[in-house]
């Protein structure tokens, strides 16, 4: 491939640096050494290597050679046509009395954010999403790659995106020391029964708080427990239903290879019992375990989905977050 495109080692490691700089992952050294190991199959690259491999050459993983195809990498899908009646009565009426609400743009409140709001509001509500409003869920083991495909929905369709992590962390950190364990303890029976449920809870009252606005959004976390408990699903899909939004969840699967791959590459301190421990760990997951409900599966198996949306991202010049 490297040679299909005119580039010496030399040449491609430095296209390779500026590559994976411009998309937003760590850059490799990308040194001559490396990529001659990597083509003679003495050394397997990387994640951020074989992520940045495919947007410098625009293949895939298996056109470069990396792994086998997985069947239904292609899908091909329509875009749903917008509606093509707008009610421009109403559109003048609910712009004038946002106005009215709105302060006036001054010299210390510029006409951009004014502006913006009711640019906003003409594209939610006058025809610029034909669908109704949507709660994707976005769940799978550590290490699945559903915070990476998480971010990707987000970026592309500008729904909020809560990831519990970020969300929670600071607060379980704290709780967990408090209650005399390791602030990192994401295994024993008291994160489990004490803080787990906590922890999803100021997760799910966030997200209803958009559910209730009407408002689209992704939100991610394991789910384990949720999306395979038809009864809290019920629950889930019944309290939107009744704000008007739909609950689309997606389960990410993945190897075990890649899962521990990308764990490792983490380096995440809650991570180091899952590392240290990784048979004990293994054994306590189940694989082929899927949502009680109908759902997505994202097949990220060798990293395939991940690949495949750091190429979009790339193609329509969005940055990773």
């Amino acid at each position: 491939m490297r040679e299909a495109h005119g580039l010496t080692l030399e040449a491609a490691g430095e296209r390779l640096r500026d590559t994976a700089r411009r998309a937003g992952l760590s850059a490799p050294a990308a040194n001559f050494q490396t990529l001659w190991q990597h083509e003679q199959g003495e050394v397997y690259p990387g994640p951020h290597y074989r992520r940045a491999y495919c947007l410098l050459y625009q293949a895939t993983e298996p056109e470069l050679g990396f792994r086998k195809a997985l069947p239904g990498e292609e899908v091909e899908h329509q875009l749903t046509e917008f509606r093509d009646h707008v009610d421009t009565t109403r559109v003048r009426a609910v712009v004038k009395a946002l106005q009215q609400l709105l302060p006036e743009p001054t010299a210390e409140r510029p006409q951009g954010v004014h502006q913006r709001i009711l640019d906003a509001w003409r594209r939610r509500h006058t025809g610029g999403d034909p669908n109704r409003p949507s709660l994707v869920l976005v769940g799978g083991y550590a290490g699945s790659g559903k915070s990476e495909f998480a971010k990707f929905i987000s970026q592309l369709t500008g729904w909020p995106l809560l990831d519990k992590d970020p969300l929670t962390r600071p607060l379980v950190e704290r709780l967990l020391t408090e209650l005399g364990c390791d602030p990192n303890d994401r295994h024993s029976e008291t994160y489990r029964t004490q803080v787990r449920p906590l922890e999803y809870q100021c997760l799910m009252e966030s997200i209803l708080v958009n559910v209730e606005c009407g408002i689209s959004t992704v939100a991610t976390a394991p789910f384990i427990s949720e999306m395979t408990d038809p009864a809290w699903m019920r629950r889930l899909t019944n309290r939107c239903a009744a704000y008007q939004v739909d609950v689309t969840p997606i389960w990410l699967t993945c190897d075990e290879d890649s899962m521990r791959e990308y764990i490792g590459f983490r380096s995440a301190a809650r991570d180091a019992w899952k590392l240290s421990n990784w048979g004990q760990y293994l054994d306590g997951l189940d694989l082929g375990l899927r949502p009680s409900v109908p759902h997505l599966v994202v097949d990220n198996r060798y990293g395939s989905a991940i690949a495949l949306t750091d190429q979009a991202r790339f193609a329509l010049g969005v940055a990773h977050a």
